[in-house]
């Protein structure tokens, strides 16, 4: 990857510092998409398997290894958004449809901002449907980290239900945090569904906790969605900013 080595989960072994000294080196205070997985992946946050390919034969080579459908994600510091730069495709179902996606991705981002950087396409498995959750954390200057848990989708975006707990969380806070919430009726089943698993949603809780901890430098996480299934929970998306 020009300028900055990203690793999947299965790749070479780094520690967390050197995540965030690349990211430093690189003069980027948003850490990609990959980096932010590799780091959640290290304090053993659940996510989606994944990698990165720097070319289109590549990008064919590690979807066979991840397992069709998968979806694709363009890898850049410079765009934010990636579904309005066109560089985001969801269930890519073959070889052929690998090799005209990437193409696509890279033409699209190229077009929509033609300076961004450009390190390679995230090749990511596509996992089931969940309830849709959010963990993430911010920073203030006088408190210091406040862990967020909430439902996903309209609920965060609209009803804004979210409950906030400072770190470092006890196993009850994190409980506490859940129970909270206007929607844990959802999670707990609803109208015969069946119950989530907030045993999971607890242990990411307490794991995001221990990293803003040990990495002070974190300024805000944002882990959305978190799908979360009768059984296990699952990291989709994630971002991390430091200081």
């Amino acid at each position: 990857m020009k300028g900055c080595k990203v690793l999947g989960v299965k790749g070479d072994p780094l520690n967390p510092l050197e995540i965030i000294e690349r990211a430093k080196k690189d003069g980027r205070k948003v850490l990609l998409e990959p980096e932010s997985k590799t780091l959640c992946s290290l304090y053993g946050i659940p996510v989606t398997v994944f990698d990165v390919a720097k070319d289109e034969e590549e990008a064919v080579e590690k979807a066979k290894k991840v397992g069709f459908p998968i979806v694709m994600k363009i890898v850049s510091p410079d765009v934010l958004h990636k579904s309005e730069a066109g560089g985001i495709v969801v269930g890519v179902k073959d070889e052929e449809e690998v090799r005209r996606r990437y193409k696509e991705i890279i033409g699209n981002v190229k077009k929509h901002i033609p300076n961004a950087r450009i390190y390679g396409i995230l090749i990511q498995e596509m996992a089931p449907q969940g309830i849709e959750t959010i963990v993430g954390c911010i920073k203030d200057p006088q408190f210091g980290h406040a862990v967020m848990f909430g439902l996903g989708g309209i609920f965060v975006e609209v009803l804004k239900d979210v409950a906030f707990r400072v770190a470092p969380l006890s196993k009850e806070d994190a409980e506490d945090m859940i129970k909270e919430i206007k929607g844990y009726p959802i999670l707990k089943g609803y109208r015969g569904s069946k119950p989530a698993d907030t045993a999971s949603l607890i242990d990411i809780l307490l794991k995001v906790s221990k990293m803003v901890e040990e990495l002070p430098i974190i300024n805000q996480m944002d882990l959305n969605p978190v799908f979360v299934y009768e059984k296990g929970a699952k990291v989709i998306d994630a971002r991390i900013i430091i200081d």
